[in-house]
């Protein structure tokens, strides 16, 4: 169950990157999947690598993925500009 809430934490907050010019490496699906993998991937480690149940998921878990999401996120952004994408 932690790793759905993961997973939508990290899709609610690729929602924002509108916001941003789109210099993402791969575009705006390159920014979904940082934020989707960052969000898992940080998720993970706090849980020592594994994936807590439906009992163990509380909003603390929501809060998890939160600096993955980000860290996912602004890889795939600085990945993009050193690439030399340009903003349309």
């Amino acid at each position: 169950m932690a790793m759905l809430v993961w997973a939508m934490m990290g899709l609610a907050l690729w929602h924002f990157t509108i916001f941003l010019p789109d210099r993402f490496w791969g575009g705006i699906v390159g920014a979904f999947l940082g934020a989707l993998f960052g969000a898992i991937i940080i998720g993970l480690a706090v849980n020592g690598f594994t994936v807590p149940g439906e009992v163990g998921t509380h909003l603390s878990t929501a809060l998890e993925a939160v600096p993955g999401a980000l860290a996912g996120i602004a890889l795939v952004y600085f990945v993009g500009v050193r690439q030399g994408n340009e903003a349309t």
